[in-house]
């Protein structure tokens, strides 16, 4: 298959090295270059474009086979012969305990860390190794076919990967001997491929089914930009689930039957295979038989004849699990299906007509399917490397990120600084000050979702900022988060008095997998209103807080000789006012009773801040940060988010 792509840049120069782009898929993997008329092209090896992203192991638990030559040892030596490897990547042992029952190899912990590594002939590998391996054969199979090394590559993962499982796609890069140069969403590098030259104005649902993840992805082109304007998915629904399911329903018929095919890993694995046959058949037939040898359990083949019918039955329920997704992703955008303009499948489960039938019904218009759905993430990776290798500027594509990321403020709550479906790279700053007076450090913690508070989001790190002991409110705490274009998360912190900066590479522990995203974003829906109302109050809280504490300092010093005994009576109703009002956990009462002191404290303010600014310029610190000139945040208090 072959996409033209125009280009009104300078032929690119040529380079002793290649730079290829890589699906690296959980069923398959592709590698593709851009030839120097800018089209790009799948390599194909001895047994086609497609490498299975299979490794086969020796009894020594050396390295044997990767690809077609590994898959077809899956039936004789299942317990060292590795697969679904991606989705595992940067995943936490618990959350693949689904998968353990239907897999014939063993899955562990790591010491001291929730990663899981696979164990095979009594060595241990990381999910990143095992992929490794699948990508050294993309690169020695691209090698033979340009003849000459290959050393940058583009590697695409699922829009819903999250910084751990891209962290993990980058490092197996690294182990493969690769200079990755951007991890790029999968349906965002199937738009390059499927749609900049044939609609350069239009929106476009891009519908990624693969076997191991489900991506929807809502773009917008106009005149050479790709946008996306949203996304949304889950990483753990694919192919292979209907595989699990087929192999699921055929071993309970056989046990009906008086054949019981569990632990035996070898059966279960000729099971899978002749699932998968009759899925691929029933794409193209309403019918279809596969024999399977059930030696030595039954010494005659076993027939299994499926109808398309008991297939689309048997797999309806996956099939509608894609819908929602897609669903949330028009209303993030703000559309309609009849907003869009072309849908685009992606992936080989889109082969399946129930598949196709259904997105069709939810758009209400045909898909594409022109372009070979296993090879069109492969080929847009090609053309982004090819972009950023060559100088090409005739596209430029901006992918988002897909959960909102921020730090925690006084209360529990959390400030958020980038926000979801926001476009990467990206970059963000905010100002915080203190709470407390003379802090000498300020803590920022990393969190990333769509509620309110802390206790509802996840949190991804924590570090201390020094700062210079000043009252509260005086310091100022300059936070800058930084995507960078492989969606990987960037934060520093600096006190703006002293320039002291602190940055780290956020690499969260594993433990965020697609149903905590999806129950991330649901949950932040279905609270909304009873999140912001509980944010509100926190707010009120904190500065009420602030305001009976300076307000009772105020009474305990020199100011108290200057205002009258009906003044100090009426303050300290007030105080009592505001005091009762944070019983209620509801902001409009603190709102209210605030107004009420903060009318009643004017004449102690003026007579207070006289005496303050007197006493602090006797603090070196401050008279240091007053030297610098006019500071706004300095001259008056600070009533923006403040950290602990």
């Amino acid at each position: 298959m072959r996409i033209h792509i125009a280009a009104s840049s300078p032929a690119p120069k040529s380079d002793t090295r290649a730079t290829v782009g890589i699906d690296l898929g959980t069923t398959n993997s592709l590698v593709a270059f851009v030839g120097e008329d800018g089209t790009p092209h799948v390599i194909s090896g001895p047994d086609g474009p497609l490498v299975p992203s299979v490794i086969a192991f020796g009894k020594d638990g050396e390295l044997e086979c990767v690809g077609c030559p590994a898959n077809a040892r899956l039936c004789e030596y299942p317990d060292r012969t590795i697969y679904s490897v991606k989705r595992m990547m940067g995943r936490g042992a618990e959350e693949v305990v689904a998968e353990l029952g239907m897999l014939p190899y063993q899955v562990h912990r790591s010491a001291g860390s929730s990663a899981v590594r696979i164990e095979v002939c009594g060595r241990r590998f990381t999910p990143p190794e095992l992929s490794a391996f699948v990508l050294r054969e993309l690169k020695h199979r691209a090698e033979v076919a340009l003849g000459k090394p290959v050393e940058r590559a583009v590697i695409t993962v699922p829009a819903y990967f999250n910084d751990a499982q891209r962290q993990a796609t980058k490092d197996a890069g690294r182990l493969a001997g690769l200079e990755v140069l951007r991890i790029v969403n999968e349906p965002t590098a199937a738009a390059l491929a499927y749609g900049l030259d044939k609609r350069p104005q239009g929106r476009i649902a891009v519908y990624d089914f693969g076997g191991g993840t489900f991506d929807v992805s809502i773009l917008q082109l106009h005149a050479g930009l790709t946008e996306v304007l949203s996304t949304g998915g889950d990483t753990h629904l694919g192919g292979d689930d209907i595989d699990q399911l087929m192999v699921a329903t055929i071993a309970s018929q056989l046990a009906d039957a008086g054949i019981d095919v569990r632990g035996q890993l070898e059966l279960v694995q000729r099971l899978r295979q002749a699932a998968i046959a009759l899925k691929i058949a029933l794409s193209d037939a309403d019918k279809a038989s596969v024999q399977v040898d059930l030696r030595p359990l039954r010494q005659e083949p076993l027939q299994l004849e499926w109808q398309r019918a008991d297939l689309e039955q048997l797999i309806a329920p996956i099939v509608e699990r894609t819908l929602a997704p897609c669903r949330q992703a028009l209303r993030d955008a703000g559309l309609q299906p009849s907003d869009i303009d072309e849908v685009v499948m992606v992936g080989g489960s889109t082969r399946i007509p129930l598949v196709r039938q259904r997105v069709q019904d939810l758009f209400g218009r045909p898909p594409h399917v022109e372009i070979d759905p296993d090879q069109v993430v492969a080929l847009g990776a090609a053309l982004q490397a090819d972009i950023m290798t060559t100088g090409r500027r005739d596209m430029l594509l901006l992918d988002v990120t897909p959960l909102s990321l921020g730090i925690e403020t006084v209360g529990g709550v959390v400030s958020k600084i980038i926000q979801r479906n926001s476009s990467i790279p990206a970059s963000a700053t905010e100002e915080f000050t203190t709470s407390v007076d003379n802090q000498t450090g300020v803590v920022l913690h990393v969190l990333q979702g769509e509620r309110e508070l802390v206790a509802d989001c996840r949190s991804l790190a924590r570090f201390i900022i020094p700062v210079a002991p000043m009252p509260a409110g005086l310091p100022r705490v300059a936070v800058t988060f930084l995507i960078d274009a492989n969606g990987i998360l960037h934060v520093t912190g600096r006190d703006v008095r002293s320039g002291t900066e602190k940055t780290i590479e956020v690499k969260p522990s594993y433990g965020l997998c697609d149903e905590e995203v999806v129950r991330m974003l649901t949950e932040a829906f279905d609270h909304a209103e009873t999140d912001i109302a509980r944010r509100q109050f926190i707010d009120a809280r904190s500065e009420a807080q602030q305001v009976i504490h300076a307000t009772e300092v105020a009474l305990a010093g020199s100011a108290r000789a200057l205002i009258d005994d009906d003044e100090i009576d009426e303050i300290n109703g007030e105080l009592a006012s505001l005091r009762a009002s944070l019983a209620t956990e509801h902001a409009e009462p603190v709102r209210a009773a605030l107004a009420r002191l903060n009318q009643a404290t004017l004449h102690l303010a003026e007579v207070a801040l006289a005496g303050a600014l007197n006493a602090a310029v006797q603090n070196p610190a401050v008279e240091e940060a007053l030297s610098h000139g006019p500071d706004p945040a300095a001259s008056k208090p600070h009533h923006g988010p403040r950290l602990s």
